[in-house]
């Protein structure tokens, strides 16, 4: 079986450019009992649309039930289960045992995938919940590789093996984390984590209330902060290991987020069933994002905090300046502005059948063919000339 690549999608945007740059599968959630409360979702008519659209590029589509639901949440979700398996969900992603048989019961046609907030860290707990019904287990990320190949070897074949390779990780064991629900009131066990581990910390002594001393390790306070997985040069470890499902974390990031991740995790993983080198561009590209400083995860050893900053450490070293709408054979392009740009600018076409193409702004009209020198307002439909001819939905990016 040829492994999945799987990417995020926090609204329909996020969902189309996963589509346009190469995901084989997108797992997104609706407006209850999802773990990303802040995300955009789908409502009832987006879902339709959504599951639509990919199944008409042969895209399946996982959808996060995956909080633990309260006992009044509870009521509403065999409705919410019927109405999944009436529009051909293909997976529920699902972290809770009575969930687990809801789902059986109202959904008998969509596929259970224990979530990775399951804690899935052996094989008798594969067993178990392949007995149950379900038909992949996303694991914990804190197995090292050796462990997921000993977990392969001892479930049972049938059962597909899912693990993240890139995004976002939590100090917390696979997201069991009380932590915001006692500092903000936000259950991050129903999707509305605060990231309190995020939080910069200081030290207040009882009787010297007011006054903040420092808690440094090397140059922050930010204790419980972690690094982000980049597991983009390690796919064929992965694959060797027996992973049927590549996960990219990020169902809260940007669209550009879910365009260029998924692009370069689409050539790494071609590259790698190929048996091709992986070539520098790709590992480029994950770091022209926002992220905090990457790490392999748990994969090899452990991976370490990061203490210096709690937010993007790393910001993008380019910013999406337009995204193509149309564009001729000639490379005659329509597009809708996103931030500002220039003449003279150097910029990036991104495309999903080749590498980035980088060319300088030589000309901008707007929709009435008007030569222009910027374009300074977003959302703003432009005319220009691309090196190349490009599908619509490819990106125009410009260079920090």
């Amino acid at each position: 079986m040829k492994p999945e690549l799987l990417a995020p999608a926090g609204d329909m945007e996020r969902l189309l450019m996963a589509l346009h740059y190469g995901a084989d599968a997108v797992y997104l959630a609706g407006t209850e009992f999802g773990m990303r409360a802040a995300a955009g979702n789908f409502n009832e008519e987006n879902m339709r649309r959504a599951i639509r659209l990919c199944h008409e590029k042969g895209v399946s589509v996982h959808v996060a039930c995956n909080t633990l639901p309260r006992e009044d949440e509870l009521k509403r979700l065999p409705a919410y289960l019927e109405f999944l398996d009436d529009i051909g969900a293909d997976a529920l992603i699902v972290a809770d045992l009575g969930v687990i048989m809801l789902a059986k019961r109202y959904a008998p046609h969509i596929k259970l995938h224990i979530s990775t907030q399951f804690g899935v860290v052996n094989s008798e707990t594969c067993k178990a919940v392949f007995d149950m019904g379900a038909s992949r287990a996303v694991l914990a990320r804190e197995l090292s590789l050796d462990e997921i190949r000993e977990i392969r070897r001892n479930s049972p074949k049938e059962l597909e093996l899912e693990a993240f390779v890139h995004g976002a990780m939590c100090v917390s064991f696979s997201g069991r984390c009380l932590l915001s629900n006692y500092l903000a009131n936000r259950d991050a066990n129903r999707g509305e984590c605060a990231q309190p581990c995020r939080w910069k910390y200081h030290l207040v002594e009882e009787k010297r209330p007011g006054e903040y001393f420092e808690i440094t390790e090397d140059s922050g306070t930010f204790i419980m902060n972690s690094n982000d997985m980049c597991m983009i040069e390690h796919l064929p470890e992965l694959i060797d290991a027996g992973i049927a499902s590549f996960k990219i974390e990020g169902r809260m990031k940007s669209a550009y987020y879910a365009a260029a991740v998924t692009n370069a995790y689409r050539h790494a993983l071609d590259a790698a069933l190929e048996r091709r080198p992986l070539s520098q561009v790709w590992i480029d590209e994950v770091e022209k994002i926002s992220h905090r400083k990457y790490c392999t995860g748990f994969y090899f050893g452990e991976p370490g905090q990061y203490y210096s900053k709690s937010d993007s450490i790393y910001f993008a070293s380019a910013d999406v300046c337009a995204i193509v709408e149309s564009c001729d054979a000639e490379g005659n392009a329509v597009l809708t502005q996103r931030n500002k740009f220039c003449l003279g600018d150097p910029v990036e076409l991104l495309t999903n059948d080749g590498e980035p193409i980088p060319f300088t702004v030589g000309e901008i009209r707007d929709k009435d063919g008007n030569l222009i020198d910027s374009a300074p307002h977003p959302m703003m439909e432009l005319r220009m000339k691309l090196p190349r001819s490009c599908a619509s939905l490819s990106l125009l990016r410009k260079l920090k």
